[in-house]
């Protein structure tokens, strides 16, 4: 049974995601900017849209995190699960990740954040 409220768990399982958010676009500019691909300003301009609206969020959250003492740890990792420690109020909690899960899920959140900026930049013209 946990402690936390679903709104704390929100708070963490945010930050497990946003910064896996940004590696995979870190490393889709790398191979965008070594690629044959002919226009690749577009591209590259909105995976930095993304990023930036990314970042904003993640400084914000911590910020949250920081306010309510939360911290979180990566404790262990093998090809299935990922366990996280979820430090709150003196508290701690294991939880347990399933890495296709946070793979899904971050997949999620990459659609959720690349339609958000195109219809963002659509609604400016």
């Amino acid at each position: 049974m946990t402690r936390l409220s679903k709104e704390q768990i929100n708070l963490f399982e945010q930050a497990i995601y946003l910064p896996l958010l940004l590696i995979v676009l870190e490393r889709d500019t790398t191979i965008i900017k070594d690629s044959n691909i002919k226009l690749k300003e577009p591209y590259l301009t909105l995976i930095d849209h993304v990023m930036r609206k990314i970042q904003l969020q993640l400084k914000q959250l911590k910020s949250d995190m920081k306010k309510q003492q939360m911290k979180l740890h990566k404790l262990k990792q093998d090809e299935s699960f990922t366990m996280y420690a979820f430090l709150f109020n003196g508290y701690e909690e294991h939880h347990n990740y399933f890495n296709p899960r946070i793979r899904n899920r971050v997949n999620e959140l990459l659609m959720q954040y690349i339609l958000k900026v195109e219809s963002d930049t659509t609604s400016e013209k």
